[in-house]
């Protein structure tokens, strides 16, 4: 081959850090793509990382916990039997700030410790029972008899300062199967019956004066400040999510050990899923360098 020949494809040859502009905006899309295609497959999915979701699907409702109804009314059809052994409907009791508190007096579980924390809320906070609102603690067994709720609730008056008070403003009732699915649907309280027993979460519900549900609070323990401003908040009928829902994602009930505990698996997908969402955008974003005409 001639020196001639050699220059022309010399010339002709250009090295990878010399590509053309078309060469080189091909190799970046292929780049992109080759990084982008499985992000957005794992988005689409909703990214199944150690067989959990990081996304839950909303559209269906957890067979156990609590769904939250904020702004929705509760029926008039769900009736009671009260402390005198009265048929009475619900929202003709609910004339203030109520917090509806769904149990079954027999739990060996999360029951009792609920209504422990519910009597030491009410027994710090400065709001009075009866007067600035009410907590009605209703069984949703239906086999459980008044008899028994008058004797539950005896023994957590034990447990305040201010049993007067808290007795009249803290009142207990049973139902039949009908008035408790509504109601426990109404409010979103989902359980599941296990042998004699329930599974169930810990929550309670609060609803402003004219039957509006406005507020959950979940767990065991409140804090007297919460406690209060979920009163105050639904006395002047406004709504607002609760910060456990966090906890809720963060967290899972254990029928077994009859606890919540920390959904590990949930929580590395989504950290994850953040990080691969935050790669994606860089790609997409990230400025293209300006080629430097020689």
């Amino acid at each position: 081959m001639s020196q001639s020949q050699d220059t022309v494809m010399l010339e002709n040859f250009h090295s990878p850090n010399e590509c053309s502009p078309t060469t080189g905006s091909i190799f970046r899309l292929f780049s992109v793509k080759s990084f982008t295609l499985p992000i957005c497959i794992i988005l689409l999915s909703g990214i199944n990382i150690f067989g959990q979701k990081a996304f839950d699907d909303k559209t269906k409702d957890p067979e156990i916990g609590i769904v939250e109804h904020l702004d929705e009314n509760l029926p008039k059809d769900i009736y009671l039997i009260d402390e005198n052994n009265q048929r009475v409907c619900l929202t003709d009791l609910i004339n203030k700030p109520t917090i509806i508190n769904w149990v079954y007096f027999r739990c060996p579980g999360i029951c009792s410790p609920l209504m422990e924390g519910l009597a030491n809320v009410m027994d710090q906070s400065d709001l009075v029972p009866g007067v600035d609102y009410q907590v009605l603690t209703i069984s949703f067994d239906p086999r459980e008899t008044i008899d028994l709720g008058l004797l539950k609730k005896a023994n957590y008056l034990k447990l305040v300062n201010k049993k007067e008070t808290i007795a009249k403003g803290w009142k207990f009732f049973v139902s039949d199967t009908v008035s408790i699915e509504k109601g426990t649907n109404a409010t979103g309280f989902k359980y599941k019956r296990t042998g004699k027993d329930y599974a169930h979460a810990a929550a309670i519900t609060v609803v402003s004066p004219k039957g509006k549900i406005t507020r959950y609070l979940t767990g065991i323990y409140f804090l007297p400040f919460d406690f209060k401003m979920a009163i105050i908040e639904s006395s002047k009928g406004l709504s607002s999510p609760t910060i456990s829902k966090i906890m809720q994602y963060c967290f899972a009930y254990d029928p077994v050990g009859k606890a919540y505990v920390l959904n590990v698996t949930k929580i590395s997908g989504t950290l994850i899923l953040f990080v691969a969402v935050l790669f994606f955008l860089i790609l997409i974003f990230k400025p293209k360098r300006k080629e430097i005409n020689k």
